[in-house]
């Protein structure tokens, strides 16, 4: 008899995905400067410790190597990889030093943000839990440039950029070079800011997108 507690499932989606995130929160950390020959897709936690002003409470849990709070997580998926598959290789190919080394640009490229305060973790994941493993450490975690601040993941829209604005996070960090090339959005950065306090005093905020206006804040 379990005297009415449900019996434990390690096989039901909800503990596949917490043992996905244990085993990424198991690997080690490594600096964003050097993106080694990273082999295989998955996802992976990027952590901030620098003395940007707004980020404050995030890099406290990150210095002295704690690495408590990620700013941002992901996943990178390879070409094809997104039409699924049972069977898929996940253990090959190049998708997450991609996908860091894109990351790396955006940081490089930004005006008030330094490389050496970023750090991340990875981890090579079958296909089948990668979506899984992604959905569970943003929802445990919060990280503030997947559930504040939108924009950070973005790609060069190439043609499109004549119908695209600068995301909220261009409008704080300026300087990727696709982005200056978009029209200017409605996001100020004193917006960013003011969202960012609500955040961090527990108060809910919605994710601040390129075409969210003043009135439509959280």
């Amino acid at each position: 008899m379990t005297g009415g507690m449900i019996p434990y499932n390690p096989l039901d989606k909800l503990n596949l995905g917490k043992s996905v995130v244990q085993a990424l929160l198991e690997q080690n950390v490594r600096g964003m400067k050097a993106i080694g020959d990273i082999r295989g897709a998955g996802i992976y936690a990027m952590y901030y410790t620098g003395d940007f002003p707004a980020y404050g409470p995030v890099a406290t849990k990150n210095r002295n190597r704690a690495f408590g709070q990620p700013i941002y997580v992901g996943k990178a998926i390879p070409k094809g990889g997104r039409k699924g598959g049972i069977g898929t290789d996940m253990s090959g190919g190049t998708a997450l030093r991609d996908r860091l080394r894109q990351h790396v640009a955006s940081i490089d490229q930004s005006e008030n943000l330094e490389l050496g305060d970023f750090h991340y973790r990875c981890l090579v994941v079958d296909d089948i839990w990668i979506p899984l493993g992604e959905n569970m450490i943003i929802e445990q975690f919060r990280p503030i440039w997947n559930v504040v601040i939108d924009g950070f993941g973005n790609k060069d829209p190439g043609n499109r950029r004549a119908t695209q604005y600068r995301s909220s996070w261009d409008a704080i960090h300026p300087g990727r070079l696709f982005a200056r090339k978009l029209a200017d959005g409605v996001v100020t950065p004193e917006r960013v800011r003011d969202k960012l306090e609500r955040y961090f005093a527990g108060l809910p905020v919605e994710l601040i997108r390129e075409t969210d206006g003043e009135d439509g804040a959280a």
